[in-house]
Parts: C-alpha cells; structure tokens; sequence
C-alpha cells in the first residue's frame, strides 16, 4: 500500500466534528461531505482579483491544476513541496479530520526556505484560487526561516467568481529558527460558497519573532485554527487578526499558544464586526508548561455587532503550570454606540458613512498592529467595504 493510500484510510477512519466536540460546539457541519467536491478540476491557473496589492520579490500563483511560480529571489528556495521533506507534518499532522484529509490529498505544495541571515526587502507573495464550481483545493505550505533570516510572506485566498461553491482544506507550518525574523499575512476572501477549513501551525525558536496577520472577510462556514509554540527561551509571537462577517457566513477561529520554553512572550489580538445574521466563534487557549517561567502571554477578542440578529461567542482560556508568569485574558461583545451613530449623522453623514466611521475606529488599534503598510490599507478598505453604501 502506498503512503497516500495509507493517508486516506486514516482520514477515512477519522470522524467528522460534531457540536458534541468541545472545539466543534459552535460549529455545526451537519449537511457537508467532504468527499463530495471535484478534486482539481480545474484547466488553467485563476487570477480572481486582489485585496492586497504589493510589490514582491517571489511570486506564485496556485490552483486546481498546479502552481505557476512568477519569480523567485535569488538564493531563496521558492519551490513545490517535496513530499520527503524532513520537516513536512511535523507541526500539521494526521490527528484530526481535516489535517489528514488534506495529507492524504494535497498536491500543490510550496516550500519556502530562507537561509541563514537572509534577508528581502520585498515580502513573497502566493495567491491560493478556486475557479471551478463545486471543487476542492488542497493547499500545503512549509515556511522554513533558518537562524537570524528575516522576511515577509502574504498568502491570499480567494475565488475566482462570487458565485463558485468549494472547499478548501489548507495547512501551514512555519519554523522560525533562533533570532529569526518572519511577517507571515493570510487573508481569506472565498467566495460566501466556499467550505474553509485551515491548520495553521507555527514554532518559534530561542529569540525568535514572529508576527503574524489573519484576515477573514469570505467563505460560508469552517474552521481556522492558529498555533504558536513559543520553543526557545527568548522567543516572541504576536497574532493580529481581523474579520468582518454578514448575511449568513459562520467563522470559527481557533487559537492556541503554547508556551515551552521560559521567558517568552505572545500576543493575540482578534477583533471582528457583524452584520445580519452572521456567526462568528473565537476560541483562545494560553497554555504555559512546567518549565516556561517568566512567560507573558495576552489574548483578547472583541466584537462589534452592527444588527440585533447577527451572534458571537467567546471562548478565551488559560492553562497553567508554571508559577512565574503573567497571563491575562480578555473578551467584549457590544452593538454599535447609538448616540455615537447619531451624532454623526447630524453632522451630515449618512448611515452608511457613519458605520464606516465607527467600524473604522473599532478595527484602528488592531490595524495599527500591522507592519506592512499596503496589507494594513488593504485590510481596512475591505472591513469598511463591507458596509453597504447608502
């Protein structure tokens, strides 16, 4: 039996998440095969328009029928994914539903490996598109930084029309070796079709950074889970995350930091805004192990509600077992400040222009997170152009 066939009997055997799963009880995929999509069906590589524009030094563009590397900076490898890569699983492995599924099932990989003390000016970019109705995309992405490199990557994610059904399973690994630095942006714009399901999983070394971007404006529903392991004593990771849902869409965000090593540092910030009769769900998890004293960890979520219909839940949690650390944890749900509101619009201001304004401000503090400054713009423009104009 090949290693593939392997890969799919466990995924096989594995069963789908229900709301009586503690991590899946917001989230209901009552109705939804997993087998049941086109899987790479596609002729030609997508190019569904942008939310973020920027100038690259690696470019790849991917789809159901492969991946198309633009260009590539010099000593960097910018290349597919071998399947026998060293590091390939060993933070997305084979233990739940829609990390095995995708081992068993990807076939456009890209391997990202700056060497030591390297660093680009410009950030890479990758652009994940669906372009057939009723298919799945499997994504892979191994992001290897070794000691003292630094460097950005923005990964998008989007359809190639509004009106395409699919699914897409991605996982993520980065390795940040000792002293290395790595921006790393994902942004989701899936069509309000889409089925999105995605394990991020990231490891921080000794003095290590690493800071990351999450957007998510598309899909209909799924699940993203994100993971730090703060390894290495020294190491930091900073999660930014930002994300407007409506109509009917359901996001699931799921967080984990894991502190291992002593005196490290994390921070989670995730804000989102709410129209309609959308869901969103945050789940934080902060756990400090035995040996991670003088950790200092922080996670928030906040939610702005701009109907009486739409809903948000909050999970943040905390998992002790050092006795030096400073851990602390917030989570706020609100509607949008009536006198606020009004008093715009007796300035002039229409209703529209006045949410804008608000929303604007609620995501700021979030956005001033942001190094890079055309995602931070992008990331804006797309929370405001969620309000529909007048």
């Amino acid at each position: 039996m090949t290693a593939r066939a392997e890969l799919l009997e466990r995924y096989r055997a594995l069963p789908l998440p229900t709301t009586k799963d503690e991590h899946w009880r917001f989230t209901d995929l009552s109705g939804f095969d997993p087998d049941a999509w086109t899987v790479n069906g596609a002729s030609e590589i997508a190019a569904p328009p942008s939310i973020v524009d920027v100038e690259a030094s690696g470019v790849a563009r991917v789809g159901e029928a492969g991946i198309e590397i633009e260009r590539a900076p010099d000593g960097v490898r910018f290349e597919l994914l071998p399947e026998d890569h060293e590091l390939l699983y060993s933070l997305v492995g084979l233990d739940e539903k829609f990390a095995a599924h995708n081992a068993a099932m990807w076939e456009h990989g890209l391997l990202v490996h700056v060497p030591a003390g390297v660093e680009l000016e410009q950030p890479l970019y990758v652009r994940i598109a669906n372009a057939v109705d009723g298919g799945a995309v499997f994504w892979r992405l191994l992001i290897v930084a070794e000691p003292g490199s630094r460097f950005s990557l923005v990964e998008e994610y989007a359809s190639a029309s509004p009106e395409l059904a699919g699914y897409s399973n991605a996982a993520v690994e980065i390795v940040v070796k000792d002293g290395a630095k790595v921006e790393y942006v994902s942004v989701q714009n899936y069509s309000r079709a889409t089925w999105h399901f995605a394990s991020h999983h990231a490891r921080v070394e000794r003095d290590a950074e690493l800071d990351w971007v999450a957007g998510g404006f598309g899909s209909a529903k799924g699940k993203v889970r994100i993971q730090n392991d703060l390894a290495g004593e020294g190491a930091t990771s900073r999660v930014t995350g930002a994300y407007f849902a409506d109509g009917t869409q359901h996001l699931d965000y799921d967080t984990f930091q894991e502190h291992i090593a002593p005196s490290t540092t994390s921070d989670f910030a995730f804000k989102g805004a709410l129209r309609d009769t959308a869901r969103t769900v945050w789940r934080g998890m902060i756990r400090v192990e035995e040996g991670a004293q003088k950790t200092n960890a922080y996670q928030e979520n906040r939610n702005l509600l701009l109907s009486k219909t739409a809903h948000a839940d909050s999970i943040p949690g905390l998992e002790i077992m050092a006795n030096d650390v400073r851990c602390t944890h917030g989570a706020t749900l609100g509607q949008v400040d009536r006198e606020q509101l009004f008093y715009l619009m007796t300035r002039g201001l229409s209703r529209s222009e006045a949410e804008r304004l608000i929303v604007r401000g609620f995501f700021q503090d979030v956005l001033d997170r942001v190094e890079l400054d055309p995602v931070r713009d992008a990331l804006a423009a797309a929370l405001e152009s969620r309000i529909p104009q007048a």
